[in-house]
């Protein structure tokens, strides 16, 4: 079976068509997290079996999913990249730039958002996850981009794992990011897109 996997036209017939892939998943761990000294000393996170697992879906939150976004957000700026097997769509990343009004990007234009991404549920663990996020990293590249920024939540105990095997560093922890959901915890990945980034991390002439 072959794979093809490449940037196409974010229009509103292929938001339809990366809607139509399910973003659901079983929750059934997550990484719980513990402070010590009321988070002067630190803070860790644990894998914990969730004793009732249940189904999260991202685009069942109200105004979260892909057909709200063109009333939120100027895409102009944004990238699609398609994953099609034999054809047929298996999977697709959606990449912010450049987007006044999207608070993950804080104004600056040396960070992309891997703002979503999706792999169609027979077709995960197949290695489409991990394409699409090296063509998001390209993609996010060639506009001359420092840092690919991501964010999940400590119940996508899969996606942290996926995120940290794709080179990313956790980057922050919020406690309190979310009004709704009660327990989340909002976690946001960094990955370093270049050799001198990555140098300059460690030498710390950047806080990211």
């Amino acid at each position: 079976m072959s794979l093809d996997i490449r940037e196409e036209a974010l229009t509103p017939a292929a938001l339809d068509e990366h809607a139509a892939i399910s973003i659901a998943f079983v929750v059934d761990k997550i990484l719980e997290l513990t402070l010590m000294d009321g988070g002067l000393g630190g803070m860790s996170l644990a894998e914990t079996a969730v004793t009732d697992p249940y189904v999260h879906d991202y685009d069942a939150t109200d105004g979260a999913g892909p057909a709200r976004w063109p009333e939120r957000f100027d895409f102009s700026n944004w990238g699609l990249i398609c994953a099609r097997r034999d054809g047929a769509m298996a999977g697709g990343a959606v990449i912010a730039f450049d987007t006044p009004g999207v608070r993950m990007l804080r104004g600056r234009d040396d960070v992309a958002v891997l703002w979503d991404i999706r792999v169609s549920p027979a077709q995960r663990g197949t290695g489409i996850g991990s394409a699409l996020f090296r063509a998001a990293e390209d993609w996010a590249r060639a506009r001359g981009c420092g840092w690919l920024k991501i964010e999940t939540q400590n119940v996508n105990a899969a996606a942290c794992r996926f995120y940290q095997k794709m080179g990313c560093t956790l980057g922050a922890i919020d406690r309190f990011a979310y009004p709704g959901p009660p327990g989340e915890v909002q976690l946001l990945w960094w990955k370093a897109l270049a050799s001198g980034w990555i140098n300059r991390v460690t030498n710390g002439e950047l806080s990211g």
